[in-house]
């Protein structure tokens, strides 16, 4: 949609349902460019300077929240933790517009929150060309009064096609747990063997990224006291010789 449309139809928007009192101040700044609630908007009786400047919105639009997208919410361990402000932005106009571009919209933290993988233990991004374990230590797994879930998605954010039909992996699966009572979840694009199947998501030959969830989340995952582990590639013997 280009900015003439979208601001067109966000001004008849605007004849029915006004701006809340405290959004006053961005509308007193769009007013200098000729948006104002209760009325319809015309950019073709804007200045020529102006009227070019909205022609570069979208664009300029998907750079800045591109731009924010890893600094949104506190990173730890390669994950972003939207704990904060999520579902109720008040005027983070900024976030309100990243949120709804990803998913439409979002729960209250205290409803769930979504955990987003970033980057591996090293920082970089994941790559099915590469094997990748997330460990939990006993009794550390995502702690949630409802239940976890961790999804896989292409770089399309899509998800991934595969021979056991199998999209994410979940505290209701009968995950294998290790005698010590941990827990390894395996990402990769071949099958870790056997043994290891039930705690394999399959990834695809590219680009892929994961995504936590946590319905009903306990305090501790909302404070920060609780936190996903790194997401570890594992060393391959060439890189391990060339070392």
């Amino acid at each position: 949609m280009s900015a003439e449309k979208y601001f067109a139809y966000a001004a008849e928007l605007l004849k029915t349902i006004p701006p809340h009192i405290t959004d006053q101040p961005i509308i007193a700044q769009l007013k200098k460019v000729g948006f104002e609630p209760g009325k319809s908007f015309d950019i073709q009786g804007l200045d020529p300077t102006i009227r070019k400047a909205f022609a570069g919105v979208p664009e300029e639009a998907q750079k800045l929240m591109a731009w924010k997208i890893p600094t949104l919410a506190r990173v730890v361990n390669g994950w972003s933790m939207n704990t904060d402000t999520m579902g109720v932005y008040g005027n983070y106009y900024l976030k309100r517009a990243i949120v709804t571009q990803v998913g439409l919209g979002a729960n209250l933290p205290e409803d769930a929150i979504y955990p987003i993988n970033l980057a591996d233990d090293r920082g970089r991004p994941l790559d099915g060309a590469n094997k990748y374990t997330l460990s939990f230590d006993k009794m550390s797994t995502p702690p949630a009064y409802a239940f976890w879930s961790i999804t896989l998605y292409d770089a399309e954010g899509l998800q991934v096609a595969n021979p056991l039909n199998r999209f994410n992996l979940s505290s209701w699966m009968p995950l294998k747990y290790n005698a010590d009572g941990s827990l390894d979840l395996y990402f990769q694009s071949e099958s870790p063997g056997a043994d290891k199947e039930a705690n394999w998501l399959p990834a695809p030959k590219g680009a892929f990224n994961l995504l936590m969830r946590l319905y009903a989340p306990k305090s501790e995952a909302l404070t920060g006291k609780w936190n996903p582990p790194p997401v570890m590639r594992e060393q391959s013997t060439a890189g391990l010789t060339a070392q």
